[in-house]
């Protein structure tokens, strides 16, 4: 379906404005892919899992004046540090109202490009997702960004394949997660807002705002140039420790105000 894909390029193209991956809009510079079928083929030649590799090398990369990591519990801590050592259950509960939409999107887009299949129906998670944590090193052999493959372990389908890194926002104080979704000549791209709450419990928030601040973008290149848009989707991942120890994340996603999907995971350490 690639006259679909080419026209929904086409539709961001004009949605969004024009800019400079190289200049004033370089926190928007995020991996891309060369063809439409995407999974884990967007990663840099040679790149591979490790043990104990984490989205994040440090979580002291977003330590700024309103955050600091060393107020969060250090499971959550660990979590992000060393994702690989993690598994993952997870349960979903969509808005009847988006379900068919969610349906239809993940039919037409998500499973056929083998990125961004959101599961619409909780027996499609049932057993679990597998993950797989690859570091993106930069030329001094530093982890610069890190990519996290999430697939079925049912029927081993990708249902995210995305590159994790931070991006501090022009104006910003702190630092945000950054979360880039490759796709074919694009991706989608989400910032979010670490917040330490007191009882050491993490929330990443991508509320509503204006274009260059925390949020979803689409990013997209045609005929030769780069355009972006702000997507009215905004999202809140809770991460918290439960009464009896175990790590939980709730998140929610939202089109404008109107929740779409919640999604909740129970993380243990393989």
């Amino acid at each position: 379906m690639s006259w679909l894909d080419r026209g929904t390029r086409r539709y961001w193209r004009f949605r969004g404005r024009p800019v400079d991956l190289d200049g004033s809009e370089q926190w928007l510079d995020a991996p891309m892919h060369d063809s439409s079928q995407v999974g884990a083929g967007w990663l840099p030649t040679g790149s591979d899992s490790a043990d104990g590799a984490g989205l994040l090398a440090d979580m002291a990369q977003l330590d700024g004046p309103t955050f600091r990591a060393a107020d969060l519990r250090p499971e959550i801590r660990d979590f992000y540090e060393r994702t690989s050592r993690w598994r993952m259950e997870v349960w979903t509960q969509w808005n009847a109202v988006f379900q068919p939409g969610g349906e239809l999107v993940s039919r037409l887009f998500g499973r056929r490009v083998r990125q961004l299949a959101l599961p619409t129906r909780p027996l499609d998670v049932a057993r679990g997702m597998d993950s797989r944590v690859v570091p993106i090193l930069g030329s001094d052999g530093d982890q610069q960004a890190a990519a996290w493959i999430r697939t079925l372990r049912s029927t081993g389908e990708y249902v995210y394949s995305g590159c994790y890194s931070t991006k501090l926002l022009p104006g910003a104080r702190n630092p945000s997660v950054h979360v880039a979704f490759p796709l074919e000549s694009g991706n989608i791209q989400v910032l979010l807002e670490p917040v330490a709450l007191p009882d050491g419990a993490l929330e990443l928030r991508s509320p509503p705002g204006r274009f260059g601040q925390n949020g979803a973008y689409a990013v997209v290149e045609d005929d030769g140039r780069t355009y972006a848009a702000r997507i009215p989707i905004h999202e809140t991942f809770h991460v918290y420790v439960d009464d009896e120890g175990t790590l939980r994340t709730d998140h929610a996603l939202h089109l404008w105000s109107a929740r779409v999907v919640r999604l909740h995971y129970k993380l243990a350490p393989a």
